[in-house]
């Protein structure tokens, strides 16, 4: 089997293709394993769609399930685009949140989220404002003045209490910062696509953000996140690390 490590905004995923449908969560649990294995945070499976470019089978490292992640989002259309499993740049495809409409530009890929949901309206809880919002999966969100706020074992408490991602964001001269706990990895990641987008609505909602921005995840890496006729764009840059057969 032939597998792609593809690294988005300092998420690294492993990627790969089949015509076999299955549970691939053991396969993940190894190959994500980063000392035994090719190493990352997610695996990617593509297998065929009627209704779709394709279908997208997600998990996390520790193979269980997500429905969504933004930055795995933007990987694999740049690895089905490169790989000659579309026809063209403009790449719909099915995920467990629904489907995903994206655009290929060289390493820029940018992606049409699907419609955000909010879950709890803002609510005060550990000495913080809180609002959470499905952007393809529960994301708990506060805007802080310090992101030095940011605190593991609260993280842990709210991401199992809420079963939710959990950010810490921080609006800095119109970008935003962010810090993100998340599930699967159960600890805080380099960066979160759907989190980036949560926190960003957030913003933009309490006025604080145009509508359009960059953001910054804790990797540093510059994403551009932008809200147009009620839908989420979410557009960076994405590696190709390695390919390998193992």
């Amino acid at each position: 089997m032939t597998y792609t490590k593809y690294s988005a905004s300092g998420n690294d995923f492993v990627i790969f293709h089949t015509f076999i449908e299955k549970d691939y969560a053991n396969d993940a649990i190894k190959l994500c394993n980063r000392t035994e294995g090719i190493g990352a945070d997610g695996l990617v499976v593509l297998v065929p769609s009627s209704k779709a470019d394709f279908k997208w089978l997600f998990y996390n490292s520790d193979g269980s399930h997500a429905a969504m992640c933004g930055n795995a989002s933007r990987a694999v259309s740049h690895y089905a685009f490169t790989n000659s499993l579309v026809e063209s740049n403009k790449i719909e495809f099915l995920t467990g949140a629904g489907l995903i409409k994206s655009c290929v530009e060289n390493n820029i890929v940018e992606t049409q989220l699907t419609q955000p949901k909010v879950i709890k309206e803002e609510f005060i809880q550990n000495g913080f404002v809180w609002h959470l919002v499905d952007t393809g999966v529960p994301h708990l969100v506060t805007i802080v003045n310090d992101l030095e706020l940011y605190n593991h074992e609260l993280c842990q408490k709210m991401r199992y209490e809420y079963n939710a991602n959990v950010n810490f964001a921080k609006i800095e001269n119109g970008i935003i910062k962010v810090r993100t706990y998340e599930r699967g990895v159960e600890g805080e990641t380099l960066a979160c696509g759907t989190g980036m987008a949560a926190c960003f609505l957030r913003a933009n909602e309490l006025e604080l953000v145009k509508d359009s921005t960059f953001v910054y995840p804790k990797s540093a890496e510059e994403l551009t996140l932008s809200i147009k006729n009620d839908t989420v764009y979410f557009k960076g840059a994405v590696k190709k690390v390695f390919t390998t057969n193992i």
